[in-house]
């Protein structure tokens, strides 16, 4: 494997899926997230959005509140908690390590994360031979491995693992090999498929 630049600090390891969009980030992870549960882990995933966004509607109490002046709005019932906070616009975008901060690592295993590709923490590039877009690894010393569609993507220089794009159980497989929860969760994930 390619050597890692320093990593962000968290407690919970850190995965990314790093790629241009159009690749398939968030249908991954959404393939993703049952077959790393029945592994037994506990998952949060932190997505960065290049814009602003509305988790609340229109006529919604919590957005009312927040249209009124909450500088954080909290919504909280018996299965589910939701949370808010308002940032100034000339703050600029939030790191990663900012994100974190709102996670509680002790109910967490391991944090996927979409987006936030410059910053320094274990990543999975996606490629998609069909976008012709250059490959990230030569310029991320982070990348761990590539799931691609590309058949014809020899190995590369760094020995990067290959992973398909195409099969969410390989990529699972590594996860969890990666984060080093390999023997015991090698067989859950088997028995799931």
């Amino acid at each position: 494997m390619g050597s890692q630049a320093e990593s962000i600090p968290f407690p919970v390891p850190l995965m990314g899926i790093a790629a241009y969009s159009g690749t398939g980030k968030t249908t991954l992870l959404i393939a993703l997230l049952p077959l790393l549960k029945a592994a037994g882990l506990r998952i949060a995933v932190v997505k960065h959005a290049h814009h602003s966004f509305d988790m609340d509607h229109p006529g919604k109490d919590s957005y009312r509140l927040r249209a009124a002046g909450a500088d954080e709005m909290l919504v909280a019932a018996r299965c589910r908690m939701g949370w808010i906070r308002e940032c100034n616009d000339q703050q600029g975008e939030p790191s990663l390590g900012q994100a974190l901060e709102v996670l509680d690592p002790e109910r967490l295993d391991l944090v996927l994360v979409e987006g936030f590709k410059a910053e320094p923490f274990p990543k999975i590039e996606l490629h998609r031979a069909a976008l012709r877009k250059p490959l990230l690894f030569p310029n991320d010393p982070n990348i761990v491995a590539i799931a691609t569609d590309d058949s014809e993507l020899c190995a590369d220089p760094a020995g990067l693992p290959h992973l398909s794009i195409n099969r969410p159980g390989e990529i699972a497989d590594f996860i969890v090999d990666f984060i080093g929860r390999g023997a015991r969760a090698q067989t859950d994930l088997a028995l799931e498929r």
